[in-house]
C-alpha cells in the first residue's frame, strides 16, 4: 500500500493505533534517517495491522471510527506517525509525545542532507528546503521554489539537477509498504499483544506493566485516562511517578501481589475499585511520609517503591492508623530507602514485604525484622554520610532531618519547615565551605570530598544567596552573632578550628558524627521508645566514592556558568546545573551531572547532552547509557556544538 494512502487511511480512521501501544518516542535522529533512507529508495520495513471489528476496538486517540473493518498498527507506529508528522504538518489524532521531534525537517539540494531547522546555518541558503512546506505545495509548488533559486546566478547551472531531487522527495508519498495483517476471531488481545511483542524487536516492547495495562483497557478503554489524571495530581504537588508505578500499587491493594500477571484476569470492576482505593491509600502515605518525615518533593523521596506496601497495609486497615503505628510504617520506610531495599529485584522484595503484614496483627514488627536481617542492622553509623552528590542515598536523610528537627535558616533564623512560604523561602542545597575554595586549596581536595553530603546544608534562597562563596570562618561568626545556636541546629561542629579549610577533612568526620546521632534520635522517636531493634548489629558502612580528578582551577562553579553563558550566547537552550539523573525504572537517583540537556541543546529538542568537568568514568558510562552524549571537556563540548548545531568555522578560529 503506498504511503499517501496509509495517510488517507489515519485520516479517515480505517487505520488506528490500538490502546496498548505506548506513544511516540522517536527522535530527531531517529525520524531524520528515516527519510534519508526513503529519499534514497532503501527497504525501510514493513509494517503489521490487526484487522478487527471497529465497533469493539479499542484505540488511541478517541474519535469517530468508521463502521466495518479497522486496521490497527502493531508494528510501524513510529516510523507512520513520522511520516504523517513532516508531510501533513501536524501529528495523527492517536498521537501521543513530542511533536516537536519531526517538526522543521529541511533538505540541502546540493548535499542531498537531511537537517532540523537551524536559523544560523540555514536562514541565508535558498537550498535549505522545508519538507512540510514542499509536501503541502505538492507539484505545483515546485515551481516556486525554482524561482526562488534562479534569483542566485551560482545556483542557476544545477536548477535541473535540483528539480529531480525535489522530485524524489515528493515521490516518497507513493512508495509502497508491505502490510502484514492479522485477523480472524481467535485473534484476542491477549493474543495480538503477544504477537506484537515478538515482532516489534526494532522498537521498544511493552513492559510488564503495559502488557497489563493493555489488557485493562480491553475491558475498561478509559483506564488509562483515570490513571493519567491521578499521575498529574501528584506531580502538581511535586511527585514524578509513571503509570508502572501506579499499577503497582493497584496490583498491591487489589490482588496483594507485585507481579503485574496478577491483574491480568481482574475484572474492569475490581480494577475500578481498586485504582479509588489505590489512590487513597498512596494519598495516605504521601501525607504520612511528608508530613512527618518532611520529604515533601519528589527529589528526596527515596524508596519510592515501598509505597506500594505501604499502600496495601493502609487500605486494608482503612487508610489510618494511630500515632505509634504511623511511626512504626514510617520508621520502616526511611530505612528501606537508607538501604536500598528495592534497588535490585524490586517484585521480589515487595513480595516479601507483602508476605510479612499478610496478617494484620505483628505485621509492622515483621517488616522491620526481616529488613534488620538483610541489612544486619538499622543503626546508622558516622561513615554512612561519607556518601557524595546529591545521589547519595543519605541526600534524603540530610533533608529529613533538616525539615523535622530545629534546624533553622542562616539567614532568617527561622526553623526550615516544610510550611514556609515565599519564593525565596524555597529550600536549596548549600556547600557549607563553597566548592571554588576547597579546590583552590593546597590540600587539593578530591570531587567526592568537595561534594560530600556532610558538605550540604539546607537553606532558603535568599540565605543561600547572601553567603555565596565566603569562607565558614567568616561567615559562621556572623551567622551566629545574628541568630544563637542557628549553626549547632545544622549540626555544625562547635569547634571554630574546624571551620579553616586546612581542617576541612576533619570538619566532615565532625559533623558525620553529629549527623548520625541525630539520625538515630529520630529513628528512636518514630519506634517511641522500642529502641532495642536499633541495638542490634550495626550496619555495614556504605563504602566511599572513588577519587575522581580534581576541577579546572578556576572553580567548578564559574567554569559551568561560562559554559552556560556560552551555549545561551549562541542563541540556544541553557542547561540545567547539577541535574540528578534518575534511573527510569526505579526513580533512584544514579549520578548528578554537571551542565545537562536531557531535551537536547534546540529548544528542547535533539540528543540528549551532558558535560561532566571531571570525565567520571562511571558517570560518563551510566549517563550514556540512559542516552546522553557526554563531554569531559570544554573543549571537546564547544567543538561539537560548533560541528554539529552551530555549523560554524567561527570557533575553531578563535581558539
Amino acid at each position: 500500500m503506498k504511503i499517501s494512502t496509509i495517510l488517507d487511511h489515519i485520516d479517515s480512521g480505517h487505520m488506528a493505533l490500538p490502546e496498548f501501544q505506548r506513544g511516540y518516542v522517536w527522535n530527531r535522529d531517529q525520524v531524520r534517517g528515516l527519510f534519508e533512507s526513503l529519499y534514497r529508495r532503501h527497504p525501510v520495513g514493513s509494517l503489521l495491522t490487526w484487522a478487527t471489528e471497529a465497533s469493539t476496538a479499542e484505540t488511541r486517540g478517541g474519535g469517530h471510527l468508521p463502521a466495518g473493518v479497522v486496521k490497527l498498527l502493531l508494528d510501524g507506529q513510529q516510523r507512520m506517525t513520522s511520516l504523517y508528522g513532516v508531510i501533513r504538518g501536524a501529528p495523527p489524532k492517536f498521537f501521543e509525545g513530542n511533536a516537536q521531534a519531526f517538526t522543521s525537517l529541511h533538505f540541502h539540494l546540493a548535499d542531498e542532507t537531511f537537517e532540523f531547522y537551524q536559523p544560523i546555518k540555514m536562514r541565508d541558503d535558498p537550498r535549505w528546503i522545508d519538507i512540510t512546506k514542499l509536501f503541502k505545495a505538492g507539484n505545483a509548488g515546485l515551481g516556486g521554489y525554482i524561482t526562488e533559486l534562479s534569483k542566485h546566478p551560482e545556483h542557476a547551472p544545477h536548477i535541473g539537477t535540483f528539480v529531480g531531487r525535489l522530485s524524489a522527495i515528493l515521490g516518497i508519498t507513493e512508495i509502497e509498504f508491505h502490510i502484514a495483517e492479522i485477523s480472524g476471531k481467535d485473534k484476542t488481545i491477549d493474543v495480538v499483544v503477544d504477537i506484537f511483542n515478538r515482532v516489534n524487536s526494532g522498537g521498544t516492547k511493552l513492559s510488564k506493566g503495559d502488557l497489563a495495562l493493555a489488557k485493562i483497557c480491553a475491558d475498561w478503554p478509559d483506564a488509562r485516562t483515570e490513571m493519567r489524571k491521578s499521575l498529574k495530581s501528584w506531580k502538581e504537588q511535586g511527585f514524578d511517578f509513571n503509570l508502572d508505578w501506579l499499577l503497582r500499587n493497584v496490583n498491591t491493594v487489589t490482588k496483594g501481589e507485585a507481579k503485574f500477571l496478577h491483574l491480568h484476569d481482574a475484572a474492569p470492576a475490581e480494577v475500578q475499585v481498586g485504582l479509588k482505593r489505590s489512590v487513597k491509600a498512596i494519598n495516605a502515605s504521601l501525607n504520612m511520609i511528608g508530613g512527618r518525615l518532611g520529604l515533601d518533593h519528589d527529589r528526596v523521596l527515596f524508596g519510592r517503591f515501598a509505597v506500594p506496601v505501604m499502600s496495601h497495609y493502609l487500605d486494608r486497615v482503612g487508610g489510618t492508623l494511630p500515632a505509634k503505628e504511623r511511626d512504626r510504617l514510617l520508621f520502616w520506610f526511611v530505612q528501606c530507602g537508607m538501604w536500598g531495599r528495592y534497588s535490585s529485584s524490586v517484585e521480589s522484595f515487595i513480595d516479601q514485604d507483602l508476605k510479612a503484614v499478610e496478617k494484620i496483627d505483628g505485621g509492622l514488627d515483621r517488616l522491620i525484622h526481616q529488613l534488620a536481617l538483610a541489612q544486619g542492622g538499622l543503626k546508622v553509623q558516622p561513615g554512612h554520610f561519607g556518601g557524595w552528590s546529591l545521589g547519595a542515598r543519605f541526600y534524603p536523610v540530610l533533608y529529613m532531618l533538616t525539615r523535622v528537627g530545629e534546624a533553622k535558616d542562616w539567614g532568617l533564623g527561622l526553623p526550615l519547615k516544610a510550611n514556609m512560604l515565599g519564593k525565596g523561602s524555597k529550600l536549596e542545597v548549600h556547600h557549607i565551605f563553597p566548592k571554588s575554595l576547597l579546590y583552590k586549596a593546597p590540600q587539593r581536595y578530591q570531587r567526592p570530598e568537595v561534594n560530600a553530603v556532610a558538605n550540604f546544608c539546607f537553606l532558603t534562597k535568599d540565605s543561600n544567596l547572601d553567603i555565596l562563596a565566603d569562607h565558614p570562618e567568616d561567615y559562621f561568626p556572623r551567622v551566629e552573632a545574628a541568630h544563637p545556636g542557628a549553626l549547632t541546629s545544622q549540626w555544625i561542629p562547635e569547634d571554630p578550628q574546624l571551620w579553616r579549610v586546612d581542617r576541612y577533612r576533619d570538619f566532615l568526620a565532625a559533623r558525620q558524627e553529629l549527623l548520625a546521632k541525630a539520625t538515630n534520635t529520630f529513628l528512636a522517636e518514630l519506634l517511641r521508645g522500642d529502641t532495642a531493634i536499633l541495638d542490634q548489629a550495626r550496619a555495614a558502612p556504605i563504602a566511599a566514592a572513588s577519587d575522581a580528578e580534581t576541577t579546572e582551577p578556576d572553580g567548578e562553579e564559574r567554569a559551568r556558568a561560562r559554559l552556560n553563558a556560552w551555549v545561551k550566547k549562541q542563541g540556544l537552550a541553557g542547561g540545567t546545573e547539577l541535574f540528578e539523573l534518575t534511573d527510569p525504572d526505579t526513580k533512584e537517583p544514579v549520578a548528578v551531572l554537571d551542565l545537562a540537556w536531557p531535551d537536547g541543546l534546540q529548544e528542547g529538542l535533539g540528543q540528549k547532552v551532558a558535560f561532566i568537568a571531571d570525565g567520571d568514568p562511571a558517570m560518563m558510562e551510566t549517563a550514556n547509557r540512559l542516552g546522553y552524549r557526554c563531554f569531559a571537556s570544554q573543549v571537546g563540548f564547544k567543538r561539537f556544538v560548533d560541528r554539529e548545531i552551530l555549523v560554524s568555522d567561527e570557533l575553531e578560529a578563535a581558539q
